[in-house]
């Protein structure tokens, strides 16, 4: 905890954002960070809650021990402050930008809508760390001769690495793209997290011993079978890549796309990557009316790139209805709650239609998107009689989820079991699957979800493959 009165004298203080017009000028992050003085005062909110939810399983998924660090904070031992929070999380300095930050809903201030800025405080602690030199390298003293490969450099692949390596195994990550992060550099835009913040944790991990093979895009230029020969263990971190599909009349429209190849676009161009060398058009939305179909991250993405790239006109779809404002806390508390939120990009300018399902897409006679037509929806998402209306579209982009991970190579070459939604099966104990040598973590094992919840997967995974291999593991769960 922090000052035992701290909650009563302090009012909740959170990071500034650049203002909307200075910042859809560029792709840069946009925050401006709290000074020293005032994060102290927001460490000191952290009240003596008896049961601090924050970091239970209604909180953090990684167990972060917030009261601790945020004591830390207020007594302005910082250095200490960023051991506690790299014990249980690999990368603060990722979380503390791209979390939704369950653990400020579940705080116990937020009974009065006054959460504890724990988000604000761990990218800070993160930051300082990075900034004083305290994060350097901590490889093995020794080694167990035993050689694990991890497929997919995610944040899941990254954290079960650089937990594998650090008690002594050969750890190799295969990467299908030309740098390593997964959907953390190919699917957040740089607004979010700059790319800076993954490649010197790269360059940390491969001083500790990580080694990484990028453009192998294992089941296709490398076997599963070859994999297996050549290591002691094989962790599947692939991610949840199939899009949702639709099935929109119209869908084959020109200017109609998935939301990810458009993100994962732009960040290449952002980042002066080359695109990939099959034909891929450019996809931009420089003086065209957007229309951004569903309702979630993605979608959000979508906007605030499309912004930056000087669309004239955005519009995002929900097929949900609006939610309230505030959500009733005596039903909901300490769990993540239904509520109206308004993400950095929508307050960018965005025009936001709740309860619209898509009926169709139209286009003209060259076969170019001109618009999307639409319908309020009643309570079972079914549309109401003549509430349609129409949007004018030059470029749609479909942000409704993922179906799971692709079947196509990796998987198919495996023969591992996975559910009926697509997703590997392995249960949350050990993270084995079917095949005794095969592990899987992260999206590609509990579907499209949160960074935090990836991160936690691939440090359990990494203690289930160490006790395998050496009987008995010192990582923690």
């Amino acid at each position: 905890m922090g000052k035992i009165t701290g909650f009563l004298e302090f009012d909740r203080q959170e990071q500034k954002y650049q203002l909307a017009a200075d910042r859809v000028r560029h792709f840069r992050e946009f925050t401006l960070p709290l000074d020293e003085h005032d994060l102290t005062k927001q460490a000191a909110r952290c009240m003596d809650c008896g049961i601090p939810f924050c970091h239970g399983p209604t909180g953090c998924p990684v167990h972060n021990q917030i009261p601790d660090w945020n004591d830390l904070v207020f007594q302005s031992d910082w250095e200490e402050a960023s051991r506690n929070l790299h014990s249980t999380n690999n990368f603060p300095e990722f979380t503390g930008r791209v979390c939704p930050a369950p653990c400020e809903e579940a705080c116990t201030l937020n009974l009065e809508n006054q959460p504890v800025a724990i988000k604000t405080i761990e990218q800070a602690i993160a930051d300082r760390a990075w900034n004083m030199g305290w994060v350097k390298p901590e490889p093995a003293q020794t080694r167990t001769g035993k050689r694990v490969a991890i497929v997919g450099s995610g944040p899941a692949g990254l954290a079960a690495a650089q937990q594998l390596a650090r008690v002594g195994h050969d750890v190799h990550v295969f990467e299908r793209e030309p740098r390593a992060g997964g959907l953390l550099r190919y699917g957040i835009p740089d607004f979010k997290m700059e790319k800076r913040h993954i490649d010197r944790r790269v360059r940390q991990m491969e001083a500790e011993g990580v080694v990484f093979h990028y453009n192998q895009n294992i089941g296709v230029t490398k076997s599963v079978d070859e994999l297996k020969a050549e290591f002691d263990a094989v962790m599947f971190c692939g991610g949840a890549e199939d899009p949702r599909n639709p099935q929109l009349p119209g869908q084959d429209l020109e200017g109609v796309h998935y939301a990810m190849p458009y993100l994962v676009q732009s960040n290449r161009r952002v980042s002066n990557e080359p695109m990939r060398g099959n034909g891929e058009q450019p996809i931009l939305a420089s003086g065209k009316n957007v229309v951004v179909i569903g309702g979630g991250d993605t979608a959000s993405d979508c906007v605030g790139t499309a912004f930056r790239q000087g669309a004239l006109s955005v519009t995002q779809l929900d097929i949900r209805p609006r939610p309230p404002e505030r959500e009733d806390k005596l039903t909901v508390w300490p769990y993540w709650p239904t509520k109206m939120r308004t993400s950095s990009s929508q307050a960018e300018g965005a025009e936001r239609e709740f309860q619209a399902a898509t009926l169709r897409l139209e286009g003209n006679k060259k076969g170019q998107l001109t618009g999307v037509v639409c319908a309020r929806v009643d309570a079972k998402r079914q549309p109401i009689a003549g509430t349609e209306f129409v949007l004018p579209a030059d470029l749609v982009f479909m942000a409704i989820g993922f179906a799971g991970s692709v079947q196509k190579g990796l998987l198919e070459q495996s023969g591992i079991g996975v559910d009926k939604r697509g997703n590997v099966e392995a249960n949350e104990e050990d993270y084995r699957t079917s095949d005794a040598k095969i592990w899987a973590a992260g999206d590609m094992r509990r579907g499209q979800s949160l960074v935090v919840w990836a991160i936690r997967e691939g440090r359990q995974a990494a203690r289930a493959i160490d006790e395998t291999l050496m009987g008995a593991s010192v990582l923690p769960r």
